[in-house]
């Protein structure tokens, strides 16, 4: 196969059509005219309607991570999706990757079900270390050391599609996803939420807030989580707790507090690093259990101690500009250990013996991370004739250091069929013994332009530099700059149609280093992408389409300690997303996912026109639900859902693929004044399907039938 080409062909005549399809008699007098200027004030923090608070039912209609200002989703030269607490809540949605799988566009719980990450490809391509944001401002996240956060504290999440390095600096080149914290809204809030799975883990979960004077109002929410998993062994015990409080000295001034404390004590669960002989195909004795664990359940063990606190602070200058400064310090430690498989006896794909052992690998790390995150932005209003900028300046800046031990030594095999457990393993000792500091501040503008009557041009530019030092084993050092750019057009047409087209550059600085090329260079690269976002005025919705081509540079390649930067993928594609409060009792959510990916560079060769393993290049899914307001079925409340999975590749060489599966979603609750219940149940029919492998040694099960029952009251 050869590398496909055309994308900047189809984006200049997409902006042709733009041009043409719209009359130009508007411009000019009748334009400047016709401009509604909005002055730049103080937003409501956590107010309905803003880019941070509650989402009306499933549709939002403002966001800021697609320009870290408020600003429509139809004016972001991107595909955006918002995932409103309503949505998380209707859909029992208790992890972030769980409320992603009906996104368009993203590739969610690619292992199976994980309690201690969020594991999630966006496009094509891992955001789950480099494509996670809190509150706009990065979660640093690699090898086993980062920040876990939990969906109870969040009142949305929304994800960025394509590169956002203009805007962030480093980031994951197929999108972010930002999780937006529950903040203090000035009512009064008494919610209490409590629940428990078939599994038996339960949860108490509590929401409160109020106003303490005219000028500051607080909020706390925290849940408390704790039981048995859906494998043997699988045990835990968490919290997250979110702290909040907003002060308004004056009309023209806000500071919110943002703080957390997040901890868990847990074993780990099993259904994942599994051979796919035994998995996806049947082995001679058929297929591994889905329940089964094979780690040692009297060594297994994961800890984690984090600790988040930030602010925001925001000035109104005038009725047009507007400082902000948003800081976050985190710490987190985390120390894990467990034996997990890799392959049968002697590391083979395929068992070799009558036991039907497999072999093991015996492992255990200490990982703690500090960070410091500050952005600090000036926004305001200009009119130059015909055209009024909104204007953003900013300079950000992040700190990180890291202390990482990774630690391995010999361990027994055990049998897939009948595992026997307790047996003596040996001392780990260290092959990496490292701290890891990184500093990089970024200095960043954006120009938002309306013309025109409806047209809206957004131009972005941003530079980077970025030093990072690593001493211990292994040891190196270097540093880097980068120029990133977008550039978009979209036309607003009053019936509520906005076509749109954008291309964006990206960079993302690489950790890590081999005996060939010393440390990493930053991975770097390229997207076209056009589009129509579609608000209907008869109906509270939003419609998107998009299509892009993405190109990822500098991709790391080759055999362990001896990795080239000769490797680049391509993904091209196209999404779709609905979303639509039908009624104030229905509401309706649908996507589709088609991609086309290929490894157009690598160091091995045979790989050149090859599909990289673990994406599935089609996904579909629709969702509904409904709640009676009369008769005798009033306060009834039922929801379900589809969704379908294609099927991916094994490896790269494209020689076994995972099936695809479907799989159905159900609910059913009962709401009346201010309390209800609810159950829902994820794979309401407990199909068996492997989720993707990492090669034929590693496959993960995909989550089977869960049962989830709540019961909440507001008071």
């Amino acid at each position: 196969m050869t590398k496909r080409s055309g994308s900047g062909l189809i984006l200049l005549s997409t902006t042709a059509l733009l041009a043409i399809a719209v009359p130009w008699r508007a411009f000019g007098q009748e334009a400047a005219a016709s401009l509604t200027l909005e002055p730049v004030v103080v937003e409501e923090t956590g107010g309905r309607g803003s880019a941070t608070g509650p989402v009306n039912g499933y549709v939002a209609r403002r966001t800021a991570t697609g320009s870290k200002t408020s600003t429509p989703i139809e004016a972001i030269p991107q595909s955006v999706s918002v995932i409103g607490r309503r949505q998380l809540d209707d859909q029992g949605a208790q992890k972030v990757d769980e409320a992603l799988r009906y996104t368009a566009g993203v590739f969610a719980q690619p292992f199976g079900a994980d309690s201690d990450t969020n594991w999630m490809f966006i496009r094509g391509f891992q955001a789950t270390a480099n494509g996670a944001y809190l509150d706009g401002l990065p979660l640093f996240s690699y090898g086993f050391g980062g920040f876990y956060i939990d969906t109870f504290n969040l009142e949305r999440i929304e994800v960025l599609r394509g590169p956002a390095s203009v805007l962030y600096g480093g980031s994951n080149p197929g999108g972010i996803v930002n999780y937006v914290s529950k903040r203090p809204t000035g009512e009064r809030k008494r919610y209490i939420e409590a629940g428990i799975n078939d599994a038996g883990t339960a949860y108490l979960g509590v929401d409160i807030g109020d106003r303490l004077t005219d000028k500051l109002d607080y909020r706390f929410s925290g849940i408390f989580i704790g039981g048995d998993g859906y494998t043997d062994f699988a045990e835990e015990l968490r919290g997250s707790f979110s702290p909040s409080f907003t002060w308004r000295p004056t009309g023209d001034t806000s500071l919110t507090v943002l703080g957390n404390y997040t901890f868990f004590d847990q074993n780990h669960g099993g259904g994942a690093f599994l051979p796919y002989i035994g998995t996806a195909r049947p082995a001679p004795f058929g297929h591994i259990r889905r329940d089964a664990n094979f780690t040692e359940p009297d060594i297994d063990s994961y800890e984690r101690r984090q600790v988040s606190v930030g602010y925001e602070l925001e000035h109104a200058i005038n009725d047009r500009w507007a400082v902000r400064q948003n800081f976050r310090f985190g710490y987190s430690d985390v120390k894990e250990s467990s034996l997990y498989a890799y392959g049968y006896l002697g590391f083979s794909p395929v068992p070799t013996d009558p036991d039907f052992l497999l072999q093991r690998i015996n492992f255990g790390h200490e990982s703690d991370v500090t960070s410091v995150t500050v952005d600090n932005q000036l926004e305001g209003e200009v009119d130059t004739g015909p055209l009024n900028h909104r204007l953003l300046f900013g300079i950000d800046y992040k700190y990180i250091d890291m202390n990482q031990i990774q630690a391995t030594g010999a361990a027994t095999p055990i049998s897939a069929v009948f595992p026997v457990y307790g047996a003596l393993q040996g001392l780990r000792s260290p092959y990496i013994d490292q701290n890891i500091k990184q500093n990089q501040v970024g200095l960043y503008l954006q120009d938002q332009i309306r013309f025109g009557g409806g047209w809206i041009a957004t131009l972005n530019g941003r530079y980077d530099y970025v030093k990072t030092e690593a001493k211990g084993t292994p040891a190196y050092e270097g540093t880097d700059a980068k120029f990133s750019g977008r550039a978009g057009l979209a036309y607003e047409f009053d019936n509520g149609i906005t076509p749109y087209a954008s291309i964006a550059t990206f960079f993302l600085p690489s950790i890590g280093s081999s005996l060939a090329t010393n440390m990493f260079k930053p991975e770097s690269g390229h997207q076209y992408e056009v589009g129509v976002k579609y608000r209907p005025t008869f109906v509270d919705g939003l419609f998107t389409l998009s299509f892009f081509d993405l190109t990822r540079q500098n991709v790391i390649t080759g055999p362990l300690l001896a990795e080239t930067q000769i490797g680049e993928v391509n993904s091209q594609g196209v999404e779709f997303e609905a979303k639509v409060n039908v009624t104030d009792n229905l509401r309706v959510l649908a996507s589709f996912t088609a991609f086309d990916l290929e490894i157009t560079n690598d160091a091995n060769t045979a790989l050149i026109g090859n599909t990289p393993y673990i994406i599935p290049e089609q996904q579909a899914a629709l969702g509904l639900d409904y709640t009676f307001d009369s008769g005798l079925l009033k306060g009834l409340v039922l929801g379900g859902g589809i969704r379908y999975v294609g099927s991916s590749w094994v490896d790269n060489e494209n020689t076994l693929k995972v099936p695809s599966a479907t799989v159905f979603d159900g609910r059913i609750g009962y709401k009346r004044d201010n309390w209800g219940v609810d159950l829902n149940v994820t794979n309401l029919f407990d199909k068996r399907y492997v989720a993707s492998c990492q090669t034929q040694f590693t496959c993960g099960y995909a989550e089977g039938r869960v049962f989830k029952f709540k019961a909440h009251i507001d008071l």
